[in-house]
């Protein structure tokens, strides 16, 4: 197996509001290793986003990491100054939002925006830094590079302000990439467009990648390794055709069985209810509530990761005896 490059341990970031404490992330653990391609996935609300935030130490206001440890290339990095994260944040980690209408400076041209990055983490020259964002321009497949440059996110379509977002994550190329929901305001064409760079460009790179999404089908098309995450909780770890094959939690399951398919004859099946509060989450196992096979011992007590074969994890009381249903990745 590859190097390590990311390992978060028993970490718990909560939103301390007026209603009470959202407990976003409560106690995940995960492994992230070099040049893979790996996917959290969930519904909106199980916490992905928020764990690439901790990991970048960008937790918005009034959220806080409260307790856990998240190890990149070996070194720990809530022990790090905001000097010394501001330092990482480019070189070295990067993430691409949903919305690149939001990440990107409305006030500021395509090249100030990239130029600033380089000059800043390269030490390059005002010429030199331009010279690279055109070259970035091309990489990520941006038409008449020249004129884009000299433009504002508002003169451009959706998909090239998310061509732009990538080039700039990638502006100083990091080791890690996080893309967080990366084609959510997209339309299908555009999205299947910009997936496909993202996987490109991962591969050319040998960068390590963690795709954040809520679509098994983007789980299947670009990732390795995934892990299922559902109200701040791990359900399950697993490689991609395993996940897809051999599902072992209830969620996964049901995720599954929600991804409609061209060769599909039955209706897909809706998973009832909705993502628990977080202020007060269910007791026992945090599923159990819209769980079909939840018995009284799930109401209860909270199930651990338990291992099903090697590089395969599940939480889940019940994965042993369950005859759950997979499919084709």
């Amino acid at each position: 197996m590859s190097e390590k490059l990311l390992e978060i341990t028993d970490l718990r970031t909560y939103f301390f509001t007026e209603a009470g404490v959202v407990k976003a992330l409560d106690g995940i653990s995960l492994e992230v290793y070099k040049g893979q391609a790996v996917g959290l996935v969930g519904e909106s609300g199980s916490g992905k986003s928020v764990t690439a935030q901790s990991v970048l130490r960008i937790v918005p206001r009034p959220g806080r990491i409260v307790t856990g440890s998240i190890k990149f290339e070996g070194e720990e990095l809530l022990s790090k100054s905001e000097n010394e994260m501001r330092s990482l944040r480019g070189p070295k980690m990067a993430i691409v939002f949903q919305d690149p209408t939001t990440s990107l400076n409305p006030v500021y041209t395509v090249e100030k925006q990239l130029t600033d990055i380089l000059i800043l983490h390269r030490d390059l020259t005002r010429e030199e830094a331009s010279k690279r964002a055109l070259s970035l321009l091309e990489r990520v497949g941006i038409s008449e590079p020249e004129k884009r440059l000299k433009a504002y996110p508002h003169e451009l379509s959706g998909g090239m302000k998310q061509r732009i977002a990538i080039a700039r994550a990638l502006s100083c190329e990091p080791v890690l990439l996080f893309a967080d929901e990366p084609t959510t305001n997209l339309d299908v064409t555009i999205q299947a467009q910009v997936l496909e760079l993202l996987k490109q460009l991962q591969k050319e790179l040998n960068m390590t990648m963690v795709m954040i999404t809520h679509d098994m089908g983007i789980i299947a098309d670009l990732t390795e390794r995934v892990t299922v995450l559902y109200a701040g909780k791990v359900m399950e770890v697993a490689d991609t055709p395993t996940l897809f094959r051999s599902p072992k939690h209830p969620y996964t399951e049901a995720l599954l069985k929600a991804v409609p398919s061209v060769k599909q004859t039955r209706a897909l099946e809706v998973i009832p209810g909705n993502i628990p509060n977080l202020i007060e989450p269910p007791t026992g196992c945090v599923f159990h509530p819209r769980c079909k096979y939840a018995k009284d011992i799930c109401m209860k007590q909270d199930p651990q990761l338990e291992k099903v074969t090697e590089g395969h994890f599940a939480a889940c009381h019940f994965w042993r005896e369950l005859k759950l249903e997979g499919r084709s990745a």
